[in-house]
């Protein structure tokens, strides 16, 4: 069975990966990797109780290091490196040869990162000495990846551990209107380097083209010229499964709990029933309803199927059906009789609201209230920044945050 690897950027996201289905996650420490600026990133003291949560629920921890690295930055490198070798992390995922060097001197998997731009087979025999696993460019098709996958197999391209070298593909989330992430334009404007991970993210912004000869408006049917729409391969994840892939990817590491535990939740479903024989459009159709709940720029199938252009988005920022308001946060919690004592410190419940509840320990619960209570345990149908009671489906901490889930209004 193919592997699914989520996104996580903070400790509610780990707890929703977990809580999900997820078989591996991916994060970031310190500042050496592609979202620093976008994600909470861990730090090295993070790392005991990171990697204990994950084996503890059987999941792998694959840690990024994936930037350019620069020659004053190589002990730095090495600090890194060896914390992660004594904490047993499960890989690295890099692409600057000096990193890939030195975690395979400690005996560290290395997992090669998309922005590596491995397209042919010659470039993954090459990186085969060092690595278990190729995240491949973003822009090859599924015939291509088959193509890949099985002259892995022909030529028998193993990888350090002895085993063949697993193909990684991204099969949801943001794509870049680079080749593979390798963008320079934050960077030329505003000195923020993409590889460095500081994208100010120059393509998602509205544009208009002039002629510069003749100074007029060239006429375009949208105004975001440069930021694609989110890849998602659900329709045809069944594909992707026949084409040899071994790892399926999810992007979002600088996104909330919730789009990690929809689309990990989602992702697995969709790979189980590829293996259980009961994929089909029906389910497809539902999928895909509920993934535009959650933060996205719209859909399309990415490069997989042939496309050689991209689809822009035809907004800024989310397109998403939902929003989430904070409306306060967990006072105590009754585990006998699985009620959650509420502080409604910024907004309104109703009966019949449905919320996410959302901790570092708790990751993300989704629920609806069925019923309320006030502080005095009389039932009410709302209440407006006071104490109410409810049940929940399962244990929530105190200081967990209180979100109401509201429909979003088309604009």
């Amino acid at each position: 069975m193919v592997e699914l690897t989520a996104p996580v950027g903070s400790w509610a996201s780990l707890k929703a990966a977990i809580d999900n289905g997820a078989d591996s996650v991916y994060l970031g420490v310190g500042d050496l990797n592609l979202r620093s600026s976008s994600a909470l990133n861990f730090s090295l003291d993070d790392l005991p109780r990171l990697v204990r949560i994950c084996h503890e629920n059987n999941l792998k921890i694959y840690i990024t290091l994936n930037t350019i690295v620069y020659d004053d930055e190589l002990e730095k490198i090495n600090n890194i490196l060896d914390r992660l070798q004594q904490n047993g992390v499960d890989a690295v995922i890099a692409s600057d040869i000096a990193v890939i060097l030195k975690a395979a001197e400690r005996g560290l998997p290395v997992h090669i990162s998309t922005q590596a731009n491995i397209t042919n087979i010659e470039a993954i025999n090459f990186f085969s000495q060092w690595a278990t696993t190729v995240v491949l460019a973003r822009e090859l098709t599924l015939d291509k990846i088959k193509i890949l996958s099985e002259k892995i197999k022909a030529e028998n391209i193993l990888g350090p551990n002895g085993e063949l070298v697993r193909i990684e593909t991204f099969v949801h989330g943001a794509l870049c209107m680079a080749v593979s992430g390798k963008c320079y334009m934050s960077l030329d404007l505003e000195g923020k380097s993409a590889n460095r991970g500081e994208c100010h993210q120059i393509c998602r912004r509205k544009y208009k083209l002039f002629n510069a000869e003749t100074n007029e408006e060239i006429l375009i049917d949208r105004e975001h010229i440069m930021s694609p729409k989110d890849l998602c391969t659900l329709p045809f994840i069944d594909k992707l499964i026949d084409s040899g892939i071994s790892v399926f990817k999810i992007e979002g590491r600088g996104r909330q709990p919730e789009y990690v535990a929809l689309t990990t939740r989602i992702y697995h479903e969709a790979i189980q029933s590829v293996y259980d024989n009961t994929f089909s459009q029906t389910k497809v159709v539902s999928w895909m309803e509920d993934l535009k709940r959650v933060y996205n720029r719209g859909f399309w199938d990415g490069y997989y199927l042939g496309k050689t252009i991209g689809e822009w988005t035809d907004r800024e920022g989310s397109s998403a059906t939902e929003l989430k308001e904070y409306i306060g946060f967990v006072s105590n919690y009754f585990a006998k009789i699985n009620v959650a004592e509420v502080y409604l410190d910024a907004g309104q419940l109703n009966v019949n609201d449905k919320i996410y509840i959302i901790g570092p320990n708790t990751g993300v619960i989704e629920c609806q209230v069925n019923e309320l209570r006030d502080n005095n345990g009389n039932i009410i149908q709302f209440s407006d920044k006071n104490i109410v009671s409810f049940k929940v489906p399962r244990r929530v901490r105190k200081n967990d945050k209180v979100y109401l889930i509201k429909n979003r209004k088309n604009d």
